[in-house]
């Protein structure tokens, strides 16, 4: 800020007195700008923002959001295809590992090992490995977190691999465990020891929702090491637990729910009164519609398709409901509030294409899929896939099949399907040809192994050459090693074909081009 002229003045006779005038009014200018959003006044009252911690807002909040986020994805359908389109997109048909050792017969004895175990690793006996993760996913997004918990069981058994998961819902932990320790802390249940490591969880033997369980057991709790299960949720800030994740918009769901339901209402009444029979001094007289039933008893109650008798009634109105606009363009806001809350496009979340084109879908699922990307190898795989390959490999080699209990593994998430498939294949078969990603890489994408893919094909090639078969390039074509392609149809299956690709053909039909080949 420059010197007034009343700073002049004093700068004549006191030019110290002067400067730290000038010099106290640029500070105190800096002291009073800020952010607006940190302003206070007529606009921002009411507004509450508190400093508290992660763990202090989720401990007062967590509970109520998991229930009403649970009800709103049993009767909201926008709610629970949401959910539905994060589990389907992130999980598939499965986050699949491989072996990744270098040495190839540990790789596929530990792969085939993993494939049996995989059917039978739920502890529930119903899911396989994969839709233990499509379960896991679910409740991450729906309840905010889930547990799994290592099951060890005996050699006599007979599972694959002594070890099995068992799938427990955020409830089982106990959240009113919280404070400190001797050598530690408490925080919602999980127990942290002096440098801030997880050592336990309190965990009820019984949910506490379950009737009976409750009426059994109470609501005791005792302490699980944490090295036992493993704690999936979305870590947004240093959060003990998590949330939700549709809990920006539970108040959205909620209010479209309750003005779907007055916009039925209102038309529904609006519907049960068809006409009402006036009196010619109705107007007059002032008296409500009198409706009687056959027995002449008062009827109070509207049905729809209803016909109202006045006093003395010889006129007849007809009810014409209002018709009001915008409920189409309110939902459709609506929707895209609630899209953005989930994190999903609006176009997955309501099925509605209506308003998109290829490049502006493509555009959409570009962004989404890396959301679902880093979702997939920055949340779900180190704290779920990770910790169950470890204990899959040291309950391998405890149980003498492996030979070491630590083994580098790879992850291939399931694929995205194409919106062009041609245009995605030419690119994969560009990178390759340039080098900047290989074979493996692109079969990886696909959601396959690699390892798998190759096998399969030079088991396909050894077949065809123990049978003598050739496939020309163009896939009408399968012959014989050594036969001639002569024409002859009782030979050449497709020689009855026209041969499209021609350049001489092309050139007969075509001058411009004859003239370029000559």
């Amino acid at each position: 800020m420059s010197a007034n002229w009343f700073d002049h003045a004093i700068a004549s006779v006191a030019p110290r007195m002067a400067a730290r005038r000038v010099m106290a009014r640029q500070a105190f200018e800096t002291l009073t700008r800020g952010y607006d959003g940190a302003a206070r006044g007529r606009r921002t009252e009411g507004w509450r923002a508190p400093g508290s911690s992660a763990d202090t807002e989720i401990g007062v909040a967590g509970a109520l959001l998991r229930d009403r986020m649970r009800d709103l994805v049993r009767n909201n359908p926008h709610a629970a295809k949401a959910v539905a389109v994060l589990v389907n997109n992130i999980i598939g048909s499965g986050i699949m590992p491989r072996a990744a050792s270098g040495d190839d017969k540990l790789d596929r004895k530990v792969d085939a090992l993993f494939e049996r175990w995989t059917a039978e690793c739920d502890a529930d006996g119903q899911l396989d490995f994969y839709g233990l993760q499509t379960l896991i996913c679910r409740e991450m997004v729906e309840a905010g977190e889930v547990l799994v918990r290592r099951r060890l069981r005996r050699a006599s058994d007979g599972l694959p691999v002594p070890l099995q998961l068992q799938v427990l819902e955020a409830d089982f932990l106990d959240a009113t465990k919280s404070g400190a320790l001797s050598a530690g802390r408490l925080v919602q249940g999980i127990e942290f020891d002096a440098v801030g490591k997880r050592r336990a969880y309190w965990l009820h033997s019984e949910h506490p929702g379950d009737a009976y369980g409750a009426l059994q057991n109470g609501l005791q709790s005792r302490p699980v090491p944490a090295s036992e299960l493993a704690h999936v949720y979305e870590k947004q800030r240093t959060q003990a637990r998590g949330v939700p994740w549709g809990a920006p918009v539970i108040r959205s769901l909620r209010d479209l729910d309750d003005y779907e339901v007055a916009e039925l209402v209102r038309k529904k009444t609006e519907a049960c009164v068809t006409a009402i029979v006036f009196g010619d001094d109705e107007a007059q007289q002032g008296i409500a519609p009198s409706v009687v039933d056959a027995d002449g008893n008062r009827v109070e109650q509207f049905e729809p398709g209803l016909i109202a008798y006045a006093r003395g009634g010889k006129d007849i109105r007809f009810n014409q409901p209002a018709a009001t606009g915008g409920y189409g363009e309110y939902k459709r806001a609506s929707l895209h509030t609630i899209s953005a809350g989930f994190r999903v496009p609006y176009e997955l979340l309501t099925g509605d294409l209506s308003q998109v084109n290829y490049s502006s879908i493509r555009a959409g699922l570009v962004e989404f899929r890396r959301q679902i990307d880093a979702v997939q190898w920055q949340l779900f795989i180190p704290m779920f896939c990770a910790p169950v390959w470890r204990w899959f490999t040291e309950a391998a080699w405890a149980a003498g099949q492996i030979p070491s209990p630590i083994v580098p593994v790879e992850w291939s998430p399931p694929k995205f399907e194409a919106v062009d498939p041609q245009k995605d294949a030419m690119a994969n078969l560009l990178s390759i040809r340039s080098g900047t990603m290989t074979l493996a890489e692109v079969i990886a994408k696909q959601g396959r192994n690699p390892d798998a893919v190759l096998a399969e094909i030079a088991a396909t090639n050894a077949k065809l050459d123990t049978l003598g078969l050739v496939l020309d390039s163009d896939p009408r074509r399968v012959t014989k090693t050594g036969s001639a392609q002569t024409g002859d149809p009782a030979t050449d299956p497709a020689a009855d074909a026209p041969d499209t690709d021609d350049s001489s053909a092309d050139a007969e039909t075509d001058p411009a081009q004859a003239d370029q080949q000559d």
